[in-house]
């Protein structure tokens, strides 16, 4: 969702600036590359040390460069296979340190490990949501579908991390990865029945057989 609204507009906010990197010969992906270094370290630094809302400010300043390295390619015209297999891997990174900084500081000072299970379980969900697209995508098929596709995710839990980080009662982060968890299950399953349906198309395969029923013998008493 976030996607389809919200792109086109940071897209203008943030050209002006890829612009001058490209005219600086800064490398898109070098952009990547420190975009998500700078994720990993907000969250990997500042999460675990109980800095929640500094952490996210932090991760939240170079997420932006997953759309700054966007229109630089765009620009120098090398919008190919290798950026986007960068940028895909380096995203899966990114997250993953997003929830892992999560799981670290509510298992040791944040003494709340309900909310570290569950920031688990988001991740762990999280890739399997990423993974089906990918797979997908690898055997010639797509699976753009889901009500919980990755910058949905990552907004949803960096808004709800740093609003804690600023005093609002743990309970809201708790909600929002219970909500983010079935949400990514349901988005598997979206997945994994659009796949289907493409694979039924694309292989041919013949529906489910009937069961074969036995003729009863009229000689058999009940």
């Amino acid at each position: 969702m976030l996607n389809k609204y919200a792109r086109a507009l940071f897209a203008a906010i943030f050209t002006p600036l890829a612009n001058l990197l490209v005219r600086l010969r800064v490398s898109p992906d070098a952009v990547t590359i420190v975009g998500t270094l700078g994720v990993a370290a907000g969250a990997l630094i500042w999460y675990p040390l109980g800095q929640l809302f500094w952490g996210t400010v932090v991760i939240t300043v170079f997420v932006f460069s997953d759309i700054i390295d966007g229109l630089m390619a765009r620009s120098l015209g090398r919008s190919g296979r290798w950026g986007a297999f960068l940028d895909s891997t380096l995203d899966r990174i990114g997250d993953g340190a997003v929830f892992a900084g999560i799981v670290v500081w509510f298992f040791t000072g944040g003494s709340n490990p309900a909310i570290a299970v569950l920031a688990l379980a988001c991740l762990v969900l999280g890739s399997v949501v990423s993974y089906a697209k990918a797979r997908a995508e690898g055997l010639g098929m797509t699976a753009n579908v889901g009500i919980a596709e990755r910058s949905d995710r990552l907004v949803t839990v960096l808004v709800a991390t740093g609003l804690v980080g600023l005093g609002v009662p743990q309970e809201l982060l708790l909600v929002v990865l219970v909500l983010l968890a079935l949400a990514s299950i349901v988005t598997v399953f979206q997945r994994i029945l659009t796949v289907r349906r493409q694979c039924i198309e694309l292989d041919g395969l013949p529906p489910r057989p009937e069961p074969v029923r036995r003729a009863r013998n009229p000689h058999t008493s009940r």
